[in-house]
């Protein structure tokens, strides 16, 4: 499995947006309640929704993150394609009624990952972006 990045202003249909977020100087992460293993915020881009409609949106289910500046990272490619965003986030609330059990904040991507093949690059992505556009962090 290969994890493909392209330019933000690639034409192409995309169906996921994954927030990799920051709350404070902690990484943000969530777990799913039917599983034991962490992930990064993200999913579906549901019909009518931008990519940043569904970035925040996804956000907010699954951390309770309720104000954050969400910036677009690059377009990435797996099987199907997604937008990824970085978020700094200044206020988390309480996670809503969902599919997630938890959050946590973290120092460093955690090593039990929901999506292992994919996560890490994602995050080390976000990592680089953040690298090259310090005024974000």
């Amino acid at each position: 499995m290969t994890v493909e990045f392209l330019d933000i202003n690639e034409r192409l249909p995309l169906r996921y947006s994954v927030v990799v977020a920051k709350y404070g100087d902690k990484w943000v992460f969530c777990r799913h309640k039917d599983r034991s293993t962490y992930e990064i915020p993200g999913g579906h881009i549901e019909e009518g929704e931008t990519p940043y409609d569904a970035a925040r949106r996804e956000l907010y289910e699954e951390t309770g993150i309720t104000d954050a500046e969400i910036f677009p990272v690059c377009i990435y490619r797996v099987n199907d394609s997604g937008m990824l965003f970085y978020a700094k986030a200044s206020k988390l609330g309480q996670l809503p009624d969902s599919e997630m059990a938890e959050v946590i904040l973290a120092d460093n991507l955690p090593t039990e990952l929901t999506y292992p093949m994919i996560q890490p690059y994602l995050f080390e992505r976000v990592k680089k972006f953040l690298k090259e556009n310090q005024c974000r962090q």
